[in-house]
C-alpha cells in the first residue's frame, strides 16, 4: 500500500510539474517575450532573459527533488557554472536533460528545434534569449559562434533528439564541430544517465517509474579542438574527425562510467 500511495504521489506530481511548466512558458512567451523587446540594449536584455530561465529552472529542479520525483547527483558542475564559453557535447537520454544543463549553466545558450519555435510553450521563450535553431546549417553555426563571442555556452545535443536506447547513441551530427572550429571554443563533454530510465523517447509524462528516478551529471574535462583536429587537410575533414573524436570520448566514458551496461 505505501509504494503505491508513493507511486500516486509521483505521479500526481509529475503531472503538476509538467502542467506549471507549460503554463509558465506560455506566460512568458505571452507576457514577458513582447516587453523583453521593448529594452532598449539588445546584450543586457538577452543577459537578463537568460538569467530568468536558469533562476527558473534551478527553482524546478529543486522543487522535483524536494517532493521526491527525482535524485540529482552532479558531478563536475563548475565547469559549467565559472567556465569561460565553451561548446558543451552532451548525450540526450531523457526530456530533462536540458531542463538540468540550464539550471547548472547561468550564462547558456540553447540549440533549439525547429519545431519547438512555433511550440506556444516556447516560442517566445527562445526568441527572447536568442537560442539558436538547428533549421539552416550554415546560419546555426554562425548563429552559435556570434552567441559564445558574446560570452555565452552553447548547450549542444548532437544526436539531435533523445537516444534511441538505454546503451546506444545516435551518430552524432557535425554542427558542433564546425561551431567550435570556427570560434577556437573548448568543447566540454557532459555525460548524462537517467535511472530507472524516464522521459525517454519511447515514454510518455504519464510512464512514471516504480521509484524516484536519479540523474546522473558528470562534467569531462574540456577537449581542446586544435588537438583534435591537428593533422585535417580541409574544414570539412577537420570537422569529421572532430566530431568521430568527441563520440567515441563520449561513448567510452559512459561505459567507463557505469552509465552505458556492457552486455546489453
Amino acid at each position: 500500500m505505501r509504494a503505491r500511495l508513493d507511486y500516486l504521489w509521483r505521479f500526481c506530481a509529475t503531472g503538476l510539474a509538467f502542467a506549471v511548466f507549460g503554463v509558465c512558458g506560455a506566460l512568458f512567451s505571452v507576457l514577458v517575450f513582447p516587453l523583453a523587446w521593448l529594452w532598449p540594449h539588445r546584450a543586457s536584455r538577452q543577459r537578463a532573459v537568460t538569467a530568468v530561465i536558469h533562476v527558473f529552472f534551478r527553482a524546478l529542479v529543486a522543487v522535483l527533488q524536494r517532493i521526491g520525483v527525482m535524485e540529482l547527483d552532479v558531478r563536475g558542475a563548475d565547469a559549467l557554472r565559472a567556465g569561460g564559453p565553451a561548446v558543451v557535447v552532451a548525450n540526450h537520454p531523457t526530456y530533462l536533460d536540458v531542463m538540468v544543463l540550464l539550471a547548472l549553466t547561468p550564462r547558456a545558450c540553447c540549440v533549439v528545434k525547429n519545431a519547438h519555435w512555433r511550440n506556444p510553450c516556447f516560442w517566445g521563450i527562445v526568441r527572447a534569449a536568442e537560442y539558436v535553431s538547428n533549421s539552416d546549417a550554415t546560419e546555426f553555426v554562425d548563429a552559435g559562434a556570434r552567441q559564445l563571442a558574446s560570452g555565452y555556452t552553447m548547450l549542444i545535443f548532437p544526436e539531435g533528439t533523445r537516444s534511441p536506447a538505454p546503451n546506444r547513441l545516435h551518430a552524432f551530427s557535425r554542427g558542433f564541430a564546425h561551431m567550435a572550429l570556427k570560434t577556437g571554443a573548448p568543447i566540454v563533454p557532459v555525460l548524462i544517465d537517467c535511472d530507472p530510465p524516464a522521459f525517454t523517447r519511447q515514454m510518455r509524462w504519464y510512464h512514471v517509474p516504480a521509484r524516484a528516478f536519479r540523474m546522473r551529471v558528470n562534467v569531462l574535462e574540456p577537449l581542446g579542438v586544435d588537438d583534435l583536429a591537428a593533422a585535417a587537410a580541409t574544414p570539412a575533414i577537420a570537422a569529421r574527425s572532430v566530431t568521430h573524436a568527441v563520440e567515441a570520448h563520449i561513448t567510452q566514458h559512459l561505459f567507463d562510467y557505469g552509465f552505458f551496461k556492457t552486455g546489453n
